[in-house]
């Protein structure tokens, strides 16, 4: 089910036309394609970049990560230029045992990127770029899961384990201890019905800063954590930034709800804030950002032939950073 080819150039080149549903595995210098994405984690060796173009790729539940492998899509809101439009995975990632060190870039995943199991700690897994249901940590002994960057559409958990969890657009977070949480927009809250709602729950330790809480609930009840220049309608923590009755429309620049499209800069009345706080905040965030594919950066394709019968096309591809 897999072809060589030469080189990484030739790879990507096919993914993007002769092989749009192909799927360019790199290792080491070599290239296989693959027509599925399971075949491609199973034939990738440990350390492989897997590299999926635009289209839709399905993954079921018994297909697990157990090697170190780098997962990088063309983007879950891709450029206009990349013709194939966003990668789109169906299904749950589940990063198992001897995964350490993976990661998962610019994907729009249906399901959740699962870290670990109840008996397996797996550590320094990289979800960024992505617009997922949530991130969920089974093992209280997961450390450096960096989440950066993402829109999580779901409550995300981490069963007591350390994160650093920064930039992201989210609806809750749960049980992340002795970590980073900072410069996130949290739009929602998880209720139970003897503590009420909270938008961060039962995280401990952590650095909690620059967040804007959404939800009108309280925001936090765990204990022993750094808690400063969160924006709120509740004034939480220390040198808060408390936005009181005003509608988040008045916040943000272009705010049609909490979805992708939207534009997350402050307005004039609260532009001051947009370093300490909010997704904009911190060095961790760019509009441009992309997952480090080539995409096309410009191209001309003339309407005619010249003269002589040519039709002289010109495309600049770059690699994003």
């Amino acid at each position: 089910m897999k072809k060589k080819i030469f080189t990484l150039v030739i790879a990507l080149v096919a993914t993007v036309t002769t092989f749009a549903q192909q799927i360019a595995v790199v290792s080491n210098g070599s290239t296989d394609i693959y027509a599925t994405l399971a075949e491609a984690i199973a034939g990738a060796d440990p350390g492989s970049v897997v590299y999926l173009p635009g289209g839709g790729f399905t993954i079921a539940d018994d297909v697990k990560i157990t090697k170190k492998l780098t997962i990088i899509g063309i983007g879950h809101n891709a450029q206009s230029d990349n013709v194939d439009g966003r990668t789109l995975i169906a299904g749950n990632l589940f990063f198992d045992s001897n995964s350490d060190g993976s990661a998962v870039m610019g994907c729009y995943i249906n399901g959740n990127v699962n870290i670990g199991t109840a008996e397996t700690a797996v550590n320094r897994i990289l979800v960024k770029y992505c617009n997922l249901n949530a991130v969920i940590a089974n093992n209280v002994n997961c450390n450096e899961t960096v989440i950066n960057q993402n829109y999580i559409r779901s409550e995300s958990s981490f069963s007591g384990s350390s994160a650093t969890f920064t930039n992201n657009i989210c609806k809750t977070i749960w049980d992340l201890d002795n970590g980073t949480i900072s410069y996130n927009i949290v739009f929602g809250s998880h209720s139970i019905s003897y503590e009420g709602s909270k938008a961060i729950r039962r995280c401990d330790n952590d650095v909690i800063n620059g967040n804007v809480i959404m939800d009108t609930s309280d925001p936090h009840d765990g204990n022993n954590c750094q808690v400063s220049y969160n924006m709120s309608r509740t004034g939480w923590g220390n040198n808060f930034i408390n936005v009181v009755d005003d509608s988040w429309a008045n916040v943000f620049e272009y705010y049609s709800g909490l979805n992708p499209s939207s534009n997350f800069h402050f307005k004039d009345g609260y532009k001051s804030y947009e370093s300490v706080c909010g997704i904009y905040g911190g060095t961790g965030f760019s509009d441009g950002a992309l997952p480090p594919v080539p995409y096309i950066k410009l191209k001309n394709i003339p309407d005619k032939t010249d003269a002589s019968g040519m039709l002289h096309i010109s495309i600049a591809v770059k690699a994003s950073e």
